[in-house]
């Protein structure tokens, strides 16, 4: 860790993911105070883990101290099903060693709004979920060790007129699980993390926020119970995407300027947030509502719901397989 204090930085990028969020706190270093990362590699598969320790490292990093693990691979948006069920495996796995989790009633929760494809990510989850809570022996006559589970989609204020958040704990009242397991699309400050990365924490969601949303957060505060959040970035906003395409573009072209110009030494010199805020002052006003997905997105949006229900059928009900869950939900 580095000695002395440094003062928090306020990045106006939009990410909803807690290594990108490291990654523009670092700044070029290591290290950030109350802050810890490890990462791993498993078949082509990127693990990265990163601990809020404290309210330093909250600050830094402009998110809640917890726990935060991501999951990152090309294969999650490619028909791919070998790759896939490594990636579910470690997916459950992963979920399985979250603390909160316990063994007792679960709450799955699909945020979202199923009309719009990008946004449909949780709903779609939710439809996959094994929810067991209603079952007695007279409609699971085997013993299978599973665990009370039960499931909602309480879309979003748009449809409903009411906050997200005040529905959630109003069933959460009344059913009282241990844990809440909220599944939500998110925003990325990187094209190539698009539909390629799973983040999960054990310290809630606030819908919309990568967004420029502003709702109520689901947390273990406001709902009563622990609250792990699962999510995938399937949109970046429009200043991102020609971010990333205008760094690519000064790439090439400072390869071929030549070196000591007034105009390499500008180019060598342009900060990644100056260039992103020179970009958002450009786009204005239409930057605030301009995100962008990729084409296929129907088709991963599919693939994504898959691999994101079945871990947490398995980590939900470890005592019985995948194969078994296929055939009660199919």
């Amino acid at each position: 860790m580095h000695s002395g204090s440094v003062k928090a930085k306020k990045f106006s990028v939009r990410t909803d993911l807690a290594v990108e969020a490291r990654e523009l706190a670092a700044s070029g270093s290591d290290q950030v105070e109350g802050v810890t990362v490890e990462t791993e590699e498993t078949a082509g598969i990127h693990v990265t883990t990163v601990n809020i320790l404290n309210e330093l490292g909250a600050e830094r990093m402009g998110k809640p101290a917890g726990l935060y693990v991501t999951i990152e691979s090309e294969a999650m948006k490619e028909n791919d099903a070998d790759t896939h069920e490594e990636i579910i495996k470690l997916l459950a796995q992963k979920l399985g060693g979250f603390n909160k989790l316990g063994h007792g009633a679960a709450l799955v929760v699909g945020l979202g709004n199923w009309k719009v494809t990008p946004d449909a990510l949780g709903p779609k989850v939710v439809s996959k979920v094994l929810v067991t809570r209603h079952m007695d022996s007279r409609t699971l006559p085997l013993d299978y060790g599973l665990r009370p589970v039960c499931a909602i989609a309480p879309g979003v204020m748009g449809l409903t007129g009411i906050e997200t958040a005040e529905i959630i704990r109003g069933v959460a009242e009344r059913v009282n699980p241990e844990v809440i397991i909220a599944v939500d699309a998110l925003a990325a400050r990187k094209t190539s993390r698009i539909n390629a990365t799973v983040q999960m924490s054990d310290t809630g969601i606030k819908p919309g926020a990568g967004m420029g949303g502003k709702r109520m957060e689901i947390n273990e505060k406001n709902m009563g119970a622990p609250v792990i959040a699962i999510g995938v970035p399937t949109v970046v906003d429009a200043a991102t995407l020609v971010n990333d395409t205008m760094d690519k573009i000064l790439a090439e072209m400072t390869g071929a300027v030549r070196q000591g110009s007034k105009f390499y030494e500008m180019l060598s010199k342009l900060e990644s947030e100056d260039k992103y805020n020179l970009i958002t002052e450009i786009l204005n006003p239409y930057e605030e509502n301009m995100f962008v997905t990729p084409k296929e997105v129907d088709a991963v949006i599919e693939r994504l719901s898959n691999i994101i229900a079945n871990a947490v059928n398995i980590s939900l009900h470890p005592g019985i397989s995948a194969s078994d869950i296929n055939r009660f939900i199919s």
